[in-house]
């Protein structure tokens, strides 16, 4: 069973995170809110109210391994670089989580869009 969690009050949380960063804006992905750096999505709320994150492979075995994260499918393709983070046992913990993936995953897609990826 999901956890009940505020998605977009935590996902807002983190975009202030950013705010001293003048390239992360906020932005949508399949419809959802999410957050870009320049004109690239790092991380936005998945339909069922999971943070999906863009993240190099090292970092994608890491979180699978450690069962915080789930693989993304999109139709028959499983995505390589992208994961879904579900809500944990409390606000908090989530939290935690999505904040550190956030800046894990800004810092790898601000890298890829300068060609240090």
């Amino acid at each position: 069973m999901p956890v009940e969690h505020d998605a977009l009050g935590l996902l807002e949380e983190i975009a202030a995170d950013f705010s001293t960063e003048p390239d992360v804006v906020l932005g949508t992905m399949f419809r959802n809110p999410g957050l870009r750096t320049g004109d690239k999505i790092f991380a936005f709320l998945g339909h069922g109210g999971e943070l999906i994150v863009k993240l190099p492979k090292e970092e994608v075995g890491r979180h699978l391994d450690a069962g915080t994260a789930e693989r993304v499918t999109v139709g028959k393709r499983t995505m390589r670089e992208w994961v879904a983070l579900p809500a944990q046992e409390s606000d908090t913990a989530t939290l935690t989580l999505w904040r550190s993936a956030a800046r894990d995953a800004h810092d790898y897609v601000a890298a890829l869009a300068r060609g240090n990826g």
